[in-house]
């Protein structure tokens, strides 16, 4: 890995080095059950208790060899020089539903006023009328900038494959402000702006993904999920990007999974937690559909190969080894579902073998620790409301090369 490299990704389970999070702000606290559908939330966590249960999963990482990143702190370093900030703002402003022109003045000027990490924090809070002058009625919306409660899950709007990065496209308008945080990280931070890292795929492209349906399996095969939030044809335009770059990846397997929130990206059912381990949620098996893609190099195309056989053995014939599942709940149907729901199957890996889960859900922990694994639980009896477990809620820059 060279000095200059700030984004090292080559696998799911290499002990992870570098990592970033945002801990959850006032835009939790912004969460009305009016406006939950809207927002993609199902409930309201308790904000003083879900910053605990972050901190604490931050402290897990830290204690663990892991360098702590804040997104909040990262985007407000990106826009310190030159005219970053007002472009910054503009960009934001520009995909808000505003029409009067005054009001957009008014709001921009609200926001330059603060300092940078402050105006960070408020962007992602979101902006009630009342603060730019705007008559609040009781029965009207109230936000001229909506929060962004999904935030604390850092997996989606971006994701570290390799030695670069998607900047996605993210499925709902919800969501799509998020990834404007990224972009200024990439072109703009010190860290990361002259350190070559790749550009796969663009948030301004029409197909969406998002980064709970990218894993990377092996330094030579991905695995994402065709998905409720994951179009097939980003996926391909990200194969295609990956393959044409030569940065080492032979195969992108293709997993189809059923388009429901219960089910909303290929991390919530399917995480990889060893060499030769998997969690899965025994929901998905009978149901799933898997494509090969790899590229022609002479003939300058992709080719797509649909595969037969079961997960183990799909699994097993691109990894080179046998592959196991461990199914949530022990794949029963009432506590696998039940599980499955508190995101049973979304392990964040920190090392081979050695994982992070919630501690919620025992019976799966069980599980894993009689297959071998070293399980870390974390609290999450706020932090599980946004139906996202550790994977979700962590975007890792640096991991150790495996041997």
């Amino acid at each position: 890995m060279g000095n200059k490299e700030r984004i090292h990704v080559y696998s799911e389970i290499g002990k992870l080095k570098k990592v970033m999070l945002h801990r959850p702000g006032k835009e939790i606290e912004n969460l009305v059950p009016d406006y939950l559908e809207r927002l993609l939330f199902d409930d309201i966590p308790y904000l003083e208790v879900a910053r605990r249960e972050h901190d604490y999963f931050a402290e897990v990482l830290r204690s663990n060899g892991a360098e702590v990143l804040y997104l909040e702190s990262l985007v407000a370093t990106a826009i310190t020089e030159g005219n970053l900030k007002e472009a910054f703002v503009a960009e934001m402003i520009s995909e808000v539903d505003i029409e009067s022109e005054g009001i957009k003045r008014e709001l921009s000027r609200y926001l330059l006023d603060m300092p940078d990490k402050e105006m960070v924090d408020k962007i992602m809070a979101g902006v009630r009328k009342s603060e730019i002058g705007v008559k609040e009625d009781y029965n009207d919306y109230p936000f001229i900038i909506d929060p962004m409660p999904n935030l604390y899950f850092t997996r989606d709007p971006f994701a570290c494959i390799g030695s670069g990065v998607t900047l996605n496209s993210m499925k709902t308008k919800t969501r799509r402000r998020e990834t404007i945080f990224g972009k200024y990280i990439f072109s703009h931070h010190p860290s990361y702006k002259d350190s070559g890292v790749g550009l796969w795929y663009d948030r301004t492209e029409p197909y969406s993904i998002e980064g709970g349906d990218e894993l990377v399996l092996s330094k030579e095969v991905l695995a994402i999920g065709f998905s409720q939030r994951t179009d097939k044809e980003a996926i391909l335009k990200v194969a295609e990007n990956i393959f044409k770059q030569n940065v080492g990846f032979k195969t992108v397997l293709i997993f189809e999974i059923p388009k429901t929130r219960a089910f909303m990206h290929l991390d919530t059912v399917f995480t990889m937690i060893d060499h030769d381990k998997f969690t899965v949620h025994p929901g998905i098996e009978a149901t799933l559909r898997v494509t090969a893609v790899s590229y022609d190099l002479a003939k300058e195309e992709l080719v797509l190969k649909e595969e037969i056989g079961t997960l183990e053995q799909i699994l097993s014939k691109y990894l080179d080894r046998h592959i196991s599942l461990i199914r949530c709940g022990g794949g029963d149907k009432i506590i696998s579902q039940r599980e499955q729901w508190n995101d049973g199957s979304n392990t964040l890996a920190i090392a081979p073998g050695r994982v992070i889960t919630y501690e919620r859900n025992y019976v799966t922990n069980e599980i894993l620790d009689k297959h071998n694994v070293s399980v870390i639980t974390i609290p999450s009896s706020e932090l599980s409301r946004g139906r996202g477990g550790p994977r979700c809620m962590s975007m890792p820059f640096i991991r150790e090369d495996l041997d």
